[in-house]
């Protein structure tokens, strides 16, 4: 019978990996919390119509990307969720979460994309979102992009670079559109089949071309910063202002649109040239229109999303390792009495809120003290029938220091006194394996 294999482009994340990932949402809670914001939970599946409405039917995501079909049970078209603003925003207006004050959103999780699999491109992915809904002002713009910053400051991240453009108002935009259309058509012959497939339907997405053939003429075309009126450019000069304030770098990118219909004024990437072709690690900007559009209430907002797939490829293994919490006692066990009392001292341990790994499955002190060392443990605590019958814990410490028996009370006094660099000596830092065979 053939071994079943995950599907392609949806990858396992295994024990060594995973905990490197907790490590990194630990930092993360700790960073959104900081500034105020609250975590927010969607399902993985929503109506079809969600995505549709909210992203573009003209985009690739809706024409090529979604994972979506017919739920046999009811017939209802359903879609595993590709982005996650779409869901947080459907969320907030079902629920009615902005009658009251504005709201500061977070949410972390899995979604889904038919492309093909690549590194730092894949099926199943996994983003952080922020989403600040209720805020108008460009002050909101420049903290999401500032807040980006500390986090890359927190995890050492370098070589992030930030891009931003202003997308202005609707009625600029058709201003623009119309005279795009225009300097496209007089082009024809220069436009690959995407381009003029878009041509009419999304023109914006022209200018995001990857493709080489086109870059003169993308770089001639009407530029849509020359439409923007007073109040979109006031906007974007407030944040231009405060990110200087805050010294951070940046550049303008006439030609940055995203991929989704739903933004206006402010948009930002954060790139990088150390993943190759998947340079994107961060990017958002506003989207006002948004909630209205799927029936709320008019409110401003805005926020970002990064890929954790691309920030974990960017972190420091080493810095990572350093911050996975390990087990910090390992219970070797042998003899009458001796896995009773273990699994007492176990929970004990637990209790006192040590991390306790008790060997199961039987076998040898030896084959036993291989198992410890190999768990990561700071000690091994032996129990064995003289140690049980004297009520005692022969204490080995795994990473230097000596050895010695204690009381069984008083081995979560040692274990802490370890833990905080107060115990033991580090002349040996090998494990002496040859008493216990």
């Amino acid at each position: 019978m053939s071994k079943l294999q995950a599907v392609r482009g949806m990858n396992d994340i295994l024990p060594d990996e995973a905990e490197r990932w907790e490590a990194f949402e630990t930092i993360v809670r700790d960073w959104l919390r900081g500034y105020g914001y609250r975590p927010i939970r969607m399902p993985l599946l929503e109506h079809t119509p969600l995505f549709k409405r909210a992203i573009g039917e003209v985009t690739d995501i809706v024409e090529k990307e979604m994972y979506s079909f017919e739920d046999a049970l009811n017939g209802e078209n359903l879609t595993l969720r590709p982005e996650g603003t779409a869901s947080c925003v459907r969320a907030v207006t079902e629920h009615n979460l902005l009658y009251d004050s504005p709201r500061k959103l977070w949410y972390m999780g899995p979604m889904f994309r038919h492309e093909r699999p690549q590194k730092g491109r894949y099926r199943q992915f996994h983003q952080v979102g922020v989403e600040a809904l209720g805020y108008a002002g460009p002050d909101i713009d420049a903290e999401l992009i500032i807040m980006c910053q500390r986090l890359w400051d927190d995890l050492g991240l370098m070589g992030i670079r930030l891009e931003i453009n202003s997308l202005g108002s609707p009625e600029e935009r058709l201003k623009h559109r119309a005279e795009l259309i225009a300097y496209f058509e007089a082009h024809q012959d220069q436009l690959d089949e995407d381009a003029k497939r878009r041509l009419h339907s999304n023109p914006l997405r022209i200018l995001d071309t990857k493709n080489p053939a086109m870059q003169a003429l993308v770089e001639a075309a009407p530029k849509l910063s020359d439409y923007l009126g007073e109040e979109s450019l006031a906007h974007f000069n407030a944040i231009q202002d405060t990110l200087r304030a805050a010294n951070i770098a940046f550049r303008i990118n006439p030609r940055l649109v995203r991929g989704l219909d739903y933004y206006n004024l402010t948009v930002f990437e954060w790139v990088t040239d150390q993943l190759g072709a998947q340079g994107t690690v961060c990017a958002g900007g506003r989207y006002d229109g948004l909630i209205a559009q799927l029936g709320g209430k008019p409110a401003p907002a805005a926020g970002f999303a990064m890929g954790i797939e691309r920030l974990m490829a960017l972190w420091d293994a080493g810095e990572a390792d350093a911050l996975v919490e390990r087990v910090e006692a390992y219970i070797v066990h042998s003899g009458t009495g001796a896995q009773a009392a273990a699994f007492a001292l176990a929970e004990r341990l637990r209790d006192g809120g040590f991390a306790t790994l008790m060997h199961c499955g039987g076998g040898s002190f030896k084959s036993q003290m291989k198992r410890a060392d190999a768990s990561g443990a700071m000690v091994a605590l032996i129990l064995g029938e003289d140690e049980v019958a004297a009520g005692e814990v022969t204490f080995k410490p795994l990473r230097g220091g000596e050895q010695m028996r204690i009381s069984a009370d008083d081995v979560g006094e040692h274990l802490a006194a370890m833990l905080l660099g107060g115990y033991g000596s580090d002349e040996d830092d090998t494990l002496q394996q040859t008493d216990f065979q």
